[in-house]
């Protein structure tokens, strides 16, 4: 029988790397803390929050990019918006989607209180059918909703994307199941995107093995 691959054995030793890169990355703000310390009280699904070091790897990549727009699909408590909104230029905006609308009062109460609370537009619905809606370009993208909507979202994203833009995707290792021989349908839908940007001719790419894996594209200005 076939063993299943698995990431690097010396595990423990990665986790001790990344608490170390944590301590030598900028403090996530006491807005950002308490809006972590209420996630894990009151969602079943905690886990899904950015964290500490890619919060702040977002909020690095939007300071470097001073974006005047941004397009987050997938808010869940809105964590990697507040991170990615640090970024925006001073008449920026940023709009955010979430299907999700049990969460809609914790994302607003966390936005009301930001400094960028005029500068977010958080939309509740499905991301297909708003993402049309907006107007773009968006310099900055962050994909982190469905997974099997992914291909959908990305496509629907770069008809709206700015030459030169940055599209992030998170999740794309998949708890290291992308390494599996035998991937479950889950995985697949994750592989299948992971190769669909990668053979994608209008983006350059990176994979990040960050966290969960983060994929970074960059729309190829046209000639």
């Amino acid at each position: 029988m076939k063993k299943t691959l698995r990431f690097d054995h010396r595990l423990h030793l990665s986790n001790q790397l990344y608490a170390y890169a944590e301590t030598l990355s900028s403090s996530p703000s006491e807005l950002l803390k308490e809006l972590e310390r209420e996630t894990h009280l009151k969602t079943l699904a905690p886990q899904m929050l950015s964290g500490t070091l890619q919060g702040q790897i977002l909020r690095m990549v939007s300071l470097i990019q001073n974006p005047r727009r941004i397009l987050e699909i997938g808010t869940f408590t809105g964590y990697a918006t507040l991170c990615l909104a640090d970024g925006l230029h001073q008449d920026g905006e940023l709009h955010t989607i979430e299907v999700n609308e049990e969460l809609e009062w914790l994302i607003q109460k966390y936005i009301r209180q930001s400094e960028w609370r005029s500068s977010i537009n958080l939309h509740i619905g499905d991301a297909a059918e708003i993402i049309p809606t907006l107007n773009g370009p968006f310099d900055l993208i962050f994909l982190d909703a469905g997974k099997h909507d992914y291909i959908t979202h990305y496509e629907l994203a770069m008809k709206k994307a700015a030459p030169k833009a940055l599209i992030l995707a998170d999740n794309v290792l998949w708890s290291g199941k992308v390494l599996n021989e035998n991937p479950d349908a889950d995985t697949r839908m994750v592989l299948e995107f992971n190769a669909h940007l990668r053979q994608d001719p209008r983006v350059d790419t990176v994979l990040l093995p960050i966290r969960d894996g983060i994929m970074v594209a960059r729309v190829r200005p046209q000639n």
